[in-house]
C-alpha cells in the first residue's frame, strides 16, 4: 500500500495568523501642535479554510504538505492607517472529506459539496489603535490593543467516498467483476484474494438517462473490524453509501453464516451501519439450474431482498438494477439522512499516520495582556462578517 496514490487518511498541522497590533501614535504636523491620537488598527490574521473540489479524489496532495500556516496581520500605522490583513490559506479537499481533532478524535466538520467552504481556524482579530479610545475625558490615550493570538490545531482529514451503492463481500466474491460488467469502470480482476487494494467507483446506467454510483472496496474477512486484512482501512467508505449490496458466491458452504459474519463486522466497525438499506446478491449463478436456485432460497437470510446473478453471463443483472434503484430512492436511504459521524478512537485510526510527529517550532512571543475593553459598536460595524 506504500506505493498507492489513493490516500484517504492524512494528519496535518494548521495554524491561523495572529492579529496585528494597534498603533499608539499622535499626529504631529506643522501648525498642528496637538493633533491628537491617530494610531491605526492592526490587520486581521489569515484564516484556514477548507474548500470542496470535485476534481480531487484523494488526499495525496496533503500527504507531503503537513504544515499549513496562514500569515499574520500587519500592525497599524500613523494617520489611522490600518494594517494589512493576513493571507488566508485555502485547503482543497475532495468532496466527502471529514475532519477530526487529532488530539481528542472529536468530529469537527465535513465537506460534501463542490465549492463548499468551511472556516476551520479563524484568524486573530487585529488590535485597536489609540484613536478608538479618545473621548472628552481621555483626549490623549497612550495605549493600544495587541492583536489576538493565532490558533494552532493538529487535525485528521478522512476521505469517505460518496456513492449510492457499496459492495460488501469476502475476497473473490465477484465484486470487481460485477462493477466492470454494469459500468465503465476497469478494476483489477484476478483469481486470487485481495486483488482490489483500493476503492473503485463506477457509474451504473439505468433505463436511459438515469444512473447511480457504485463503490467497490477491498474484500472483508472475519475480524476486519479489529484490523485484520484490508477491511479496517477501507470500511470508512461504506459509511457514505446509501445502500449496501452484500455479495456471496453461490458455492459458499453456508450463505446465511457468511452474511451474518459480514453484517457483524460492519456493526463492530460502526453500529449505525446496521440501519442502512441492504440487498443480498448471490453471485456466480451461471452453473445453477432453477431447481437448485429454489432449494437455496429456503436457506437464505430473512429480512433482506435477494437476487441471483451472474456477472459473466448477465443473468439477473437487470433485476438487480431494478432492486437497487428502488432501494436507493427509498426516503429512508437518502445519503444526507444516513451519513453518520463517529469520533475517532484507537481502533479507527491509521497507525502509520497517527504516529506522525510534527516537529515545528513556534516563534517565541512575549505574552500580551488584554487590559483594554473592546468597544462593541466598533466590532459590529467593522467585523460583522467575521
Amino acid at each position: 500500500m506504500a506505493g498507492s496514490n489513493f490516500i484517504d487518511y492524512v494528519k496535518i498541522l494548521c495554524r491561523s495568523g495572529k492579529g496585528g497590533a494597534g498603533s499608539c501614535h499622535f499626529h504631529r504636523a506643522k501648525y498642528v501642535p496637538k493633533g491628537g491620537p491617530d494610531g491605526g488598527n492592526g490587520g486581521r490574521g489569515g484564516h484556514i479554510i477548507l474548500r470542496g473540489n470535485r476534481n480531487l479524489w484523494t488526499l495525496l496532495h496533503l500527504k507531503y504538505q503537513r504544515h499549513i500556516f496562514a500569515t499574520d496581520g500587519q500592525p497599524g500605522g500613523e494617520c489611522r492607517s490600518f494594517g494589512k490583513d493576513g493571507e488566508d490559506r485555502i485547503i482543497e479537499v475532495p468532496c466527502g472529506t471529514a475532519v477530526y481533532d487529532a488530539d481528542t478524535g472529536k468530529f469537527l466538520c465535513e465537506v460534501t459539496d463542490d465549492g463548499q467552504e468551511i472556516k476551520l481556524l479563524r484568524g486573530g482579530r487585529g488590535g485597536l489603535g489609540n484613536w478608538n479610545f479618545k473621548s472628552a475625558t481621555n483626549q490623549t490615550p497612550r495605549y493600544a490593543q495587541p492583536g489576538e493570538p493565532a490558533i494552532e490545531k493538529s487535525v485528521i482529514l478522512e476521505l469517505k467516498l460518496l456513492a449510492d451503492v457499496g459492495l460488501v463481500g469476502f475476497p473473490n466474491a465477484g465484486k470487481s467483476t460485477l462493477l466492470s460488467s454494469i459500468s465503465a469502470a476497469k478494476p483489477k480482476i484476478a483469481d486470487y484474494p485481495f486483488t482490489t487494494l483500493e476503492p473503485n467507483l463506477g457509474i451504473v446506467g439505468y433505463r436511459g438517462a438515469q444512473s447511480f454510483v457504485m463503490a467497490d472496496i477491498p474484500g472483508i474477512i472475519e475480524g476486519a473490524s479489529e484490523g485484520r486484512g484490508l477491511g479496517l482501512r477501507f470500511l470508512r467508505h461504506i459509511e457514505r453509501n446509501a445502500v449496501l449490496l452484500f455479495m456471496i458466491p453461490a458455492d459458499a458452504d453456508d450463505i446465511k453464516k457468511e452474511y451474518d459474519i459480514l453484517l457483524n463486522e460492519l456493526q463492530q466497525f460502526n453500529p449505525d451501519l446496521a440501519d442502512k438499506g441492504r440487498v443480498l446478491a448471490i453471485t456466480k449463478c451461471d452453473m445453477l439450474d432453477d431447481e437448485l436456485i429454489e432449494e437455496m432460497r429456503q436457506h437464505l437470510p430473512e429480512g433482506v431482498q435477494t437476487v441471483f446473478i451472474s456477472s459473466v453471463t448477465g443473468q439477473g443483472l437487470a433485476e438487480l438494477k431494478d432492486v437497487l434503484w428502488r432501494t436507493i430512492n427509498d426516503e429512508d436511504n437518502r445519503i444526507p439522512c444516513r451519513i453518520t459521524h463517529r469520533d475517532l478512537d484507537i481502533t479507527h485510526r491509521v497507525t502509520e499516520e497517527d504516529d506522525f510527529i510534527i516537529e515545528q517550532e513556534s516563534p517565541e512571543e512575549e505574552e500580551e495582556t488584554w487590559d483594554v475593553e473592546w468597544p462593541d459598536e466598533y466590532w459590529e460595524e467593522n467585523y460583522k462578517d467575521d
